[in-house]
């Protein structure tokens, strides 16, 4: 459980930091993946699932 905590704490404080830090950049982002097909979007989020798994995989075998 605290394994699960610590990950939402630590994706709510990334996902904070871009909308202070740099709201117009955001802006810029989300509409440029309106203009993108949704299957390009698809396959993005996939990647960056799997890149998110292969990070989380990494962290227990280095002792997390």
């Amino acid at each position: 459980m605290s394994v699960l905590l610590l990950a939402l704490g630590l994706v709510m404080i990334f996902e904070g930091l871009v909308y202070a830090l740099a709201p117009s950049l955001l802006e810029r982002m989300l509409e440029m993946l309106r203009q993108m097909p949704t299957e390009a979007v698809r396959q993005i989020g996939g990647i960056v699932v799997v890149v998110g798994v292969a990070f989380v995989w990494l962290a227990f075998q280095i002792g997390f």
